[in-house]
């Protein structure tokens, strides 16, 4: 057993030999920020002020020599290899406490639709206890018999009584789980989802105008955000901005339209940026963002696609004076897996 010490803090967590630091924490109950838990997104990257510890294996873009030669790891990667491993992050109480992912919790296929040409929309209804999750987690979903590894998929809808889970698959050139979602999967299908996980979530406690920027199926964990801030009654501005190659690569629409006509804080637009169309916006996010809102300073930021989509996102926001704080993104990873934590929950089951 290791020992995990948060600077500036001085709190510590204990960390299983064998486990992750960033498993360790999670069971403590802190939400570092974490996407592809695989060593490729760099978004758990934290310097190590003392101790010692095996990186494993980790992509170059994410963690470069540079800064490991200054002291920084990638704490999905990294167990400890020293009695106590310090790092600089956060405090006792700077983030939510997050529900205990499960494994194999079985699920039904009710439901399956295409959105576009290349997005399917799958319902899952719980056989047991529903997954307990934050809007914009994610769950992973596949079955390695029919050589369909588990990969990814963020939830596009708000916790709800019944369970239903609803994900938004796109098809992925070469990639077997995608391909077996669009072509094998069918409803009345049983299948084992794994998670939640993730930490693209909002803070409870904020109050501030929302600014949420989706391309592809990075809208599904934007709509998950919103449709749990609109039914809490959320006042302050919500407004959602959908990027596309074109009009036929939109989804949601009338979801959106609801929402638009129900409430009155909230609005969206579709920028397209392979199509002309009188009624959307015509560019990419440089083209627009700074234009639309060059001052970003009083917003909270949600970004969520591709990463170089949502790298653009970044630059822009952060040039239109958004606070990295209150800037959250979610950027998909052809590496992107998620790790089962060992069985101490973080908080207790139902």
């Amino acid at each position: 057993m290791a020992r995990i010490i948060l600077q500036p803090s001085g709190k510590s967590v204990d960390c299983g030999w064998g486990d992750t630091v960033l498993t360790a924490l999670e069971k403590a109950g802190y939400a570092l920020p974490n996407n592809c838990r695989a060593g490729a997104c760099g978004e758990c990257k934290v310097k190590v002020v003392s101790g010692r510890f095996d990186q494993g294996v980790v992509l170059d873009m994410a963690l470069s020599a540079d800064e490991r030669s200054q002291g920084y790891g990638l704490m999905c990667m990294a167990k400890p290899i020293s009695d106590e491993l310090t790092i600089e992050w956060g405090t006792a109480d700077a983030q939510p406490k997050l529900f205990p992912p499960r494994e194999g919790a079985l699920f039904v296929v009710v439901d399956k639709r295409a959105l576009t040409p290349r997005v399917v929309e799958l319902r899952l209804r719980p056989v047991g206890q529903p997954l307990r999750y934050w809007p914009g987690q994610y769950v992973t979903l596949g079955d390695a018999r029919d050589d369909a590894p588990p990969r990814p998929y963020s939830i596009a809808n708000a916790p709800r009584p019944d369970g239903e889970i609803v994900l938004q698959v796109a098809r992925v050139d070469g990639g077997a789980t995608s391909a077996w979602i669009h072509d094998r999967l069918q409803p009345g299908n049983a299948v084992k989802l794994n998670g939640a996980y993730g930490t693209f979530i909002g803070d409870p406690s904020v109050s501030t105008p929302v600014l949420c920027l989706a391309a592809g199926t990075g809208l599904a964990p934007i709509l998950a955000l919103t449709e749990a801030a609109l039914r809490r009654g959320y006042r302050a501005p919500v407004v959602v901005l959908v990027w596309a190659r074109g009009h036929d690569d939109v989804y949601a629409r009338g979801l959106l339209d609801w929402w638009r006509t129900k409430h009155r804080n909230f609005d969206y637009r579709i920028a397209l940026t392979r199509e002309q169309r009188e009624t959307c916006l015509n560019g990419r996010v440089g083209d627009l963002l700074p234009s639309l809102y060059p001052d970003l300073s009083r917003h909270s930021v949600f970004a969520a696609g591709s990463p170089g989509f949502v790298e653009s996102c970044r630059k822009v926001a952060l040039a239109s004076g958004a606070d990295p704080s209150r800037l959250h993104t979610e950027g998909y990873f052809a590496h992107q897996q998620a790790q089962v934590p060992p069985q101490d929950r973080l908080l207790p089951e139902w």
